[in-house]
């Protein structure tokens, strides 16, 4: 019996410690794809080639808008962002949402910095009254992935350059 429970003790402690590598080990875009909340974001990562970028080394911070941010874009932009031959527009626009290097919510809390974006142009990012990223408003923080980290955000972040 000794024997069996310490058998059952070592097969569950592997399985723990395996599942807890494999998360590990999700990078971005695996952290995006298993929330629903951002397929419309993993969409258009497809739609711009951009999915590679994000499964690389990094690290990356990621401010992923929501699929509702996504539809309350204006009427008529997603379609025409996601259209090829607007494929620099939107890699413009999702290159806008992310930041080399890692920052956590904890590097934000009590703060405000202005970060230049992988696009190229600034980003307020804000932290002294809840979280605001531009003008999103950050709803959750600290998803965790191999290469990064992503910061959920209500609205979708245009460019200084497209307004």
């Amino acid at each position: 019996m000794n024997k069996w429970l310490a058998g059952a003790l070592v097969i569950g402690a592997f399985l723990v410690s395996a599942n807890t590598y494999a998360h590990e080990e999700r990078d971005i875009v695996d952290v995006a794809v298993s929330d629903s909340r951002f397929s419309t974001f993993v969409a258009a990562l497809e739609a711009a080639d951009m999915v590679e970028t994000l499964r690389g080394e990094g690290p990356y911070t990621v401010f992923a808008p929501t699929n509702r941010a996504f539809d309350a874009l204006p009427e008529g932009m997603l379609d025409s962002l996601l259209e090829s031959e607007n494929k620099a527009r939107l890699q413009a626009v999702l290159a806008y949402h992310v930041l080399s290097g890692k920052v956590m919510s904890s590097d934000i809390n009590g703060s405000a910095s202005a970060h230049v974006t992988v696009q190229g142009e600034e980003l307020s990012v804000n932290g002294m009254e809840g979280v605001k990223v531009g003008a999103a408003e950050v709803i959750a923080t600290d998803l965790k992935a191999s290469n990064g980290v992503i910061h959920t955000i209500d609205q979708v972040l245009l460019p200084p350059s497209m307004q």
